[in-house]
């Protein structure tokens, strides 16, 4: 006969591989979703599930909604984003040196995720997105304040604002990248050539 106690122990023994199946299934979600929503907006959850080679009962069983996995797409996203300013923060060369580095790098992702996008505002609207920018918008107020004590920064205007000048470009020049008008490649230089005069002290 095997005791409760056993049962347990066999349970505590089973939980890991299961926790570890559970992740991969979650990572494979991520990444088709990546793919599929970045190809085609649109794409519904069947079409995620099927690229993930998953049932759909199991993608439910992660992510319970369209919604839901969007907004796992968007924290990953913004997860890889503080880690790239948390990189540039600790570089030591002058601040708008550093926000022509992080305009570079920012937008080689935003262009990545260009169509996802538009299946997140479109979802979920520009206002839950912005919520989810808080530490992202600490994190450019905390180098734009640098860059301001250092003289390469105006201090005339609100450092909210100068973050918007920011954001606005990139995201003006994703429109633009989308109808065609400008060239995905062209954007890094045209976004620094525009916003560092803006901003210069």
């Amino acid at each position: 006969m095997v005791s409760a106690g056993d049962n347990r122990t066999r349970r505590d023994r089973d939980a890991p591989p299961r926790r570890a199946d559970a992740e991969r299934s979650i990572a494979a979600i991520l990444a088709a979703a990546f793919d599929v929503l970045g190809t085609n907006p649109a794409a519904s959850m069947t079409d995620v599930a099927r690229a993930a080679g998953v049932g759909r009962v199991t993608l439910y069983a992660h992510f319970s909604s369209r919604a839901e996995l969007l907004k796992a797409l968007v924290h990953q996203v913004l997860q890889e984003t503080r880690h790239i300013l948390d990189t540039s923060l600790a570089d030591n060369r002058p601040a708008d040196q550093v926000l022509a580095g992080i305009v570079q790098t920012s937008w080689r992702q935003l262009d990545r995720h260009r169509r996802l996008r538009q299946a997140v505002l479109a979802e979920l609207g520009s206002d839950w997105v912005a919520d989810q920018h808080d530490q992202v918008f600490a994190r450019l107020t905390e180098l734009l304040t640098r860059g301001q004590d250092e003289g390469v920064f105006r201090t005339d205007l609100p450092t909210s604002w100068m973050i918007t000048t920011v954001y606005g470009l990139l995201h003006a020049a994703a429109d633009e990248v989308d109808t065609g008008r400008v060239s995905s490649a062209d954007v890094p230089q045209l976004v620094i050539r525009s916003l560092l005069p803006s901003l210069a002290g």
